[in-house]
């Protein structure tokens, strides 16, 4: 896997150090996308950081999102001078940014993005997600051109779902690096 980097965009609010995220990034040296504001976050700003990030790039990247960091995704693929450069996604538990629980603090997320992704990606979910139903995610995968797989119960898929290290989630991310390493 060599000459490929990898961006970690946590979603709102940040991923702590339980955090499976957190944790390949003590693990695998990966880069995470420090974002000015966790708690209140903005779509413009969060999309022109990870424009930002992505110019300083030169390598092959895969992006690991978390929450919202997959709606910043889904948003930030479609305006991108810089897409082209990603060559996949493992997108882990999507935040429906629509839903009413989120209309307060998550307004200038909506609508959603949900034309196609330029690249190959995954999309995790979980059954019984408070912040995206499993119908949405679903949907999401669909329209973005995503493989879907559903890990059953396991709530939002961050440090309360108990994950861990999370290893069969790092073993589909190595997965969909080896398809591009070898031209699938």
């Amino acid at each position: 896997m060599a000459n490929q980097k990898v961006l970690i965009l946590p979603g709102w609010r940040g991923s702590g150090h339980s955090h499976w995220q957190m944790r390949w990034v003590n693990q695998y040296a990966y880069q995470v996308v420090d974002q000015h504001e966790w708690m209140r976050p903005l779509r413009g700003d969060w999309l022109a950081r990870l424009e930002e990030v992505m110019s300083d790039v030169s390598e092959s990247v895969y992006l690991v999102a978390h929450g919202l960091g997959c709606i910043q995704i889904a948003a930030w693929a479609q305006i991108s001078a810089h897409s082209h450069k990603v060559h996949g996604a493992l997108l882990v538990a999507p935040s429906d940014v629509e839903a009413s629980h989120f209309q307060d603090v998550l307004s200038s997320w909506r609508p959603i993005e949900l034309k196609a992704l330029p690249f190959k990606s995954i999309l995790i979910g979980s059954q019984n997600d408070l912040d995206c139903r499993a119908e949405r995610a679903a949907h999401f995968a669909m329209l973005w051109g995503a493989q879907y797989l559903s890990l059953g119960e396991c709530g939002h898929l961050n440090a309360e779902s108990n994950l861990g290290d999370w290893p069969e989630g790092h073993a589909l991310l190595s997965e969909l690096m080896k398809e591009k390493e070898h031209g699938h």
